[in-house]
């Protein structure tokens, strides 16, 4: 089942209704917004870290002071 050109139209004249022609450029704007992020957070996702020097950077997601047994360890000595 295919959407048809009146199909596109009644859901354009729905879209008006409900929004008004005076905040559709800015409806239009955020949906751009958030379609661009979207794919920029795909793509970021798929890429990993790279240095200035162009070697692949692990980056690590807590340092070995923030885990327990480190500051259990801290703790008593």
């Amino acid at each position: 089942m295919s959407i048809g050109p009146w199909q596109i139209i009644l859901i354009l004249v729905i879209v008006l209704i409900i929004f008004g022609a005076g905040k559709l450029p800015r409806v239009a704007g955020d949906l751009a917004k958030g379609i661009k992020n979207f794919k920029k957070g795909m793509t970021e996702e798929d890429k990993p870290e790279t240095a200035e020097d162009g070697k692949t950077e692990v980056l690590e997601s807590a340092s070995n002071n923030d885990k327990p047994e480190n500051k259990d360890k801290a703790a008593q000595g």
